[in-house]
């Protein structure tokens, strides 16, 4: 068995397709350009620093460097690293209150970062798997 296949039980016994489901599905995905995005996505959260900044905020609603570095137990600089590659990917948003800068999830990093934590909104719920 080379390293690609999978194990005989979880293969069908028999090649079957059926054609016009499998077809109507394939038509359906999103094409290469919405599937790399989105891998972007997932791939920014990937790091358990960032998913915890992300948790943070989620939590937080808005915090700055300081607080976030505090928060994740990481030093200003590798927060603030984490928190531009966030931003970068267009999970977080920034804004200038005085001499602090402010970071918050746009509503798709909310949306993800809740996703990814199992956390539950009221018109979503989680299903255990």
């Amino acid at each position: 068995m080379s390293e690609s296949a999978l194990p005989a039980d979880e293969q069908c016994d028999l090649l079957c397709l059926d054609l016009p489901h499998a077809e109507d599905i394939r038509t359906s995905l999103p094409d290469l350009d919405a599937l790399t995005s989105a891998a972007t996505l997932g791939k920014a959260l990937a790091d358990p620093t960032r998913l915890a900044v992300g948790a943070a905020l989620l939590a937080g609603d808005e915090l700055c460097v300081c607080d976030m570095a505090w928060v994740v137990g990481q030093a200003q600089n590798l927060a603030s690293h984490h928190l531009r590659v966030l931003r970068a990917a267009g999970l977080v948003t920034s804004r200038r209150d005085g001499k602090l800068v402010m970071y918050r999830l746009t509503p798709v990093g909310r949306a993800l970062v809740g996703a990814v934590l199992g956390e539950t909104t009221p018109d979503r719920a989680v299903v255990d798997s």
